[in-house]
């Protein structure tokens, strides 16, 4: 079985996918995010899901045979706390998870209860319409350690030789008070061009510093108030381990850039087929 790639998707605002005006706005998003399983070198067992919008005192995951949905936003239409995306959860995974994390001194504890929230149904419903691929959910652990964060992702890194598709769904600039303003686009640009250079830097160790040191970065602080919404980089910058990375694509909405980047092996390129002789 083919290693699996690791991806970390800004995943835009609420249920826009479902919202007039909004569609158009995150087009690039939709694209990318429909074209994704071709990116993939085969289909995933499952999809490990580590969404922004999910604290917890410490790592959890979701045990639910069929997870239910959470609708964590506020003010969008009656029709967006309808939505339903009903793929099965796998709860063997999620006891895989939890080893695998124990293993590395990091408790992490099982939640039957907890849903999809919009970080993880949007880019899902893009990538597997049909629902039909199972999900499990990994939560942030308070207090954002970025250096605790990585080392999860690090525990996590063999579901990748596993069939497991790991995916961090968060956002590289979250101000919710700089959304649709143009001063918060020299903001999102810089700390992404940083979060982008760091992503691709090809020393391991150089990236995990970068990244564990993020505050340091151009903007941090402004782009990121609370950093809810990069934390998830960081289970997918540990989950790739020695894997390079680079900008899977860039969107621009609401004033701001958001960043999404994919962390892959390099894979040998296929040998040309001979040419015909005369």
């Amino acid at each position: 079985m083919a290693r699996m790639p690791v991806y970390f998707v800004s995943h835009g605002g609420g249920p826009w996918p479902w919202v007039d005006g909004m569609r158009e706005m995150f087009k690039r998003t939709a694209q990318e995010l429909q074209a994704l399983p071709a990116r993939l070198p085969q289909r995933p067992k499952a999809v490990l899901m580590i969404s922004g919008h999910w604290e917890a005192p410490e790592f959890s995951v979701s045990t639910a045979a069929l997870p239910p949905m959470e609708y964590d936003y506020f003010g969008f239409p009656a029709h967006t706390y309808q939505l339903s995306y009903p793929a099965p959860g796998w709860p063997m995974l999620a006891e895989r998870v939890q080893q695998l994390l124990g293993q590395s001194g990091l408790p992490c504890r099982g939640d039957p209860n907890r849903g999809l929230d919009h970080g993880a149904f949007v880019p899902l419903h893009l990538m597997y319409p049909q629902a039909d691929v199972p999900v499990v959910l990994l939560s942030l652990k308070a207090g954002y350690d970025p250096a605790e964060h990585i080392r999860a992702g690090q525990a996590l890194g063999p579901l990748r030789d596993e069939g497991v598709l790991i995916m961090g769904s968060g956002l590289t600039y979250h101000d919710m008070r700089g959304f649709g303003s143009q001063a918060a686009t020299p903001v999102a640009q810089a700390f992404e061009q940083f979060l982008a250079q760091t992503v691709t830097n090809p020393d391991p160790e150089q990236r995990r510093q970068l990244l564990i040191n993020w505050t340091q970065g151009p903007m941090a602080r402004r782009a990121h108030p609370r950093e809810d919404h990069l934390m998830p980089l960081m289970v997918a910058a540990g989950a790739a381990q020695s894997d390079p990375g680079k900008r899977w694509f860039l969107d621009h909405a609401l004033e701001v850039d958001m960043g999404s980047y994919e962390f892959d092996q390099v894979r040998p390129t296929p040998p040309s087929a001979p040419s015909a002789q005369p």
